[in-house]
């Protein structure tokens, strides 16, 4: 029997008003696949992000995940997801790590909407993978950026989804943090398989962790693993052989 596709996007067409977005964007994404996302600010990225998460709907073009009609796709509980910004919390609000991470089993959750001891171990289980179980009770407004973004990463983990889509999240971090935030992202893609989808202005970066690129520029330039990258002859034309090469960290 086939594998299913985590994620499949075929033919898709998007644009604001008569401002083209997206046009015939096709690729899929495997069980297990790491993709970086990067292309030029106003290129579509995050736009494609909320397609595919339903907060956006195509003018033109199927999405589907898991085999399933994303507009008919029950199992969200499959997704993980981190945005850009982490806008819907309020950090005046005295909410302590576990309490945050909590919410990413109780989002779902019917009626009643509670922790259970079982919910506890696992919020305990993934922030011990996270390495920030020493700060569980700590409230998330006394927390660095790059903790906070690691609390923020564990809700997004706790129900252990089978594909995790980041949206720039490391866009206001230093570069060290953002390092560590890459390397963990591979860590959880090797040792658990979680497919990863991750929109990224970091293009010089990417290629030393993720598996795929998918360079978008309202159309898809280049999508493919980064052996690929390396040896394609239009990706040679788009970007130059000098950067070319720098992207795809195939060389010394």
């Amino acid at each position: 029997m086939p594998v299913k596709s985590a994620l499949a996007v075929e033919n898709l067409y998007f644009a604001y008003q008569s401002n083209e977005v997206l046009t015939d964007v096709t690729f899929a994404v495997a069980p297990g696949d790491y993709t970086g996302i990067v292309g030029p600010n106003g290129s579509g990225k995050t736009t494609l992000v909320k397609l595919i998460l339903r907060l956006l709907q195509p003018l033109r073009g199927r999405i589907s995940v898991f085999g399933e009609d994303a507009r008919d796709f029950s199992a969200w509980h499959k997704i993980g997801y981190l945005p850009q910004k982490i806008t819907a919390y309020n950090f005046q609000f005295p909410a302590t790590v576990k309490e945050i991470v909590g919410l990413g089993l109780l989002s779902q959750k019917s009626s009643p909407r509670r922790i259970t001891p079982s919910d506890e171990k696992a919020v305990d289980s993934v922030l011990s993978l996270l390495g920030i179980e020493s700060i569980k009770d700590v409230p998330v407004n006394k927390l660095s950026g790059g903790q906070q973004q690691r609390v923020f990463l564990a809700r997004a983990l706790v129900h252990e989804p089978q594909l995790l889509i980041l949206d720039e999240p490391t866009l206001a971090l230093d570069p060290d943090i953002r390092e560590k935030f890459f390397i963990t992202l591979q860590e959880l893609n090797r040792d658990r398989g979680v497919a990863i989808l991750l929109v990224t202005h970091d293009i010089g970066t990417i290629g030393k962790y993720a598996s795929k690129l998918l360079y978008l520029d309202k159309r898809i330039v280049f999508y493919g693993g980064f052996d690929a990258f390396c040896a394609s002859a239009d990706a040679s034309e788009y970007f130059g052989p000098f950067a070319q090469h720098i992207i795809c960290h195939r060389h010394d």
